[in-house]
């Protein structure tokens, strides 16, 4: 654990800059404890830092940090909320939350997300609240998208697709050359679950696919069947890459690398892998998932970091001015930059390290995705329903013919499982 007592003039103009805390704030004290999952080496150090500056504008708070291995985390917060429990957790939005607002764990914080200061957090508001009320504060996330060969698409004449049509009409001229259209590693599963969210909430919207998460739609519905039809479109092309149920998200980068596909539905953090792979700035680009249902407003994958406030804080009130501190906007620039964690922003109002992948992202998720903010399947639907969704979405994805069987599977399992 550790404890930050004392901090220099430095740091406290930092903080002071940094968050722009009331006189209220300053008047702080007692001791507000913090776990924290954030134990990779460089997103402990932000963490370290964060209390560090937060305990300098509030010199007569005792601030203690206490980080914990990310993955024991996910087993352990239960008890740290029910036993002695601290003032502020980490943790993640949407469902992810909803086990432990549900057991009264975590505190309900809607008088935060009052303040104007918030509006500028607006796009994970969604992703944040449960019952009606918000129960945590966001503070990094990062997009997802298509990432493709800005040269082989030169080379074909073709242009970065806004509609489905457009989409499938690119994917033919890319078969027609040699090459496929998307390269994809399902050994794992999840990757077949972001293709699943972005064509069932192009198709029938963002509080759909959350109905569904939640368990309150059948997956026999026609609905969840004209998301597939939609999907099979794309597999009977033959779109994908051969035998992707055999290859990790990382073994198929070289498929686009090579130049065999063209493009790849993944995360902001394979830029990193593209590049070391060998592809320049001038070779990949990126654009937003397209358009299939004009009626429904743009959804995004971005799964959201969050901090929330135990319902047994001991010091509710230096508490909540931390979470004021983290989704400030110089904070949020400081701590996404990209010599720290490398990741976006969630206050509309913060700056951005001039990487061009970073600023597309970051305009796409505050400005054009009003739809909503997902966290992704196997954040978004329960545990148990994400792994035997995810199975089912991959085997669909390399026979298609099972689709009734997949789905009735599905049904039985949300059946029980939301029981």
């Amino acid at each position: 654990m550790h404890k930050f007592l004392k901090a220099s003039t430095a740091a406290l103009a930092l903080a002071v800059a940094a968050t722009g805390a009331t006189a209220d704030g300053h008047g702080l004290s007692g001791d507000l404890r913090i776990i924290s999952d954030m134990s990779n080496p460089a997103p402990r150090a932000v963490m370290e830092k964060m209390a560090a500056d937060f305990g300098a504008l509030h010199p007569d708070l005792n601030v203690e940090l206490e980080i914990v291995d990310r993955e024991a985390w996910k087993t352990q917060i239960r008890n740290a909320l029910s036993a002695n429990p601290p003032d502020v957790v980490n943790w993640y939005a949407a469902t992810r939350m909803t086990p432990y607002v549900d057991a009264g764990l975590f505190m309900d914080i809607s008088d935060l997300w009052a303040e104007p200061e918030f509006e500028a957090l607006s796009s994970t508001k969604g992703a944040m609240t449960l019952n009606d009320a918000q129960w945590g504060v966001p503070y990094t996330y990062y997009q997802w998208g298509v990432y493709y060969r800005k040269d082989i698409f030169a080379e074909l004449g073709l242009s970065e697709p806004k509609t489905w049509e457009e989409e499938l009409a690119n994917c033919q001229a890319i078969l027609d050359s040699g090459r496929k259209c998307y390269t994809i590693g399902s050994k794992f599963l999840w990757t077949a679950g972001g293709w699943f969210d972005y064509i069932n909430s192009r198709t029938n919207g963002y509080d759909f696919h959350i109905q569904l998460a939640n368990g309150e739609v059948e997956w026999t519905d026609d609905r969840v069947r004209q998301t597939f039809a939609n999907w099979r479109q794309l597999i009977d092309m033959g779109a994908f890459i051969d035998d992707h149920q055999s290859y990790s998200w990382q073994e198929a980068l070289p498929f686009m690398v090579d130049g065999e596909a063209a493009a790849y539905l993944m995360g902001n953090f394979s830029v990193a892998a593209f590049r070391e792979g060998g592809l320049t700035d001038d070779q990949l680009d990126f654009y937003q998932f397209p358009t299939i249902n004009a009626d429904v407003a743009n959804a995004e994958d971005a799964p959201t970091d969050t901090f929330h406030i135990a319902s047994g804080a001991q010091n509710v009130d230096a508490a909540k001015e931390f979470l004021r501190f983290v989704t400030s906007a110089d904070v949020q620039s400081e701590i996404n930059s990209g010599d720290a964690l490398g990741q976006l922003p969630v206050n509309a109002n913060a700056t951005i390290s001039d990487d061009k992948f970073i600023q597309e992202g970051f305009e796409m998720l505050s400005n054009n995705a009003s739809g909503g903010i997902m966290q992704f399947f196997d954040r978004d639907f329960p545990a148990e329903m994400a792994s035997v969704g995810m199975e089912g979405l991959q085997e669909f994805m390399v026979f298609p013919d099972n689709l009734d069987d997949i789905l009735a599977r599905l049904e039985d399992a949300r059946q029980r499982i939301y029981k």
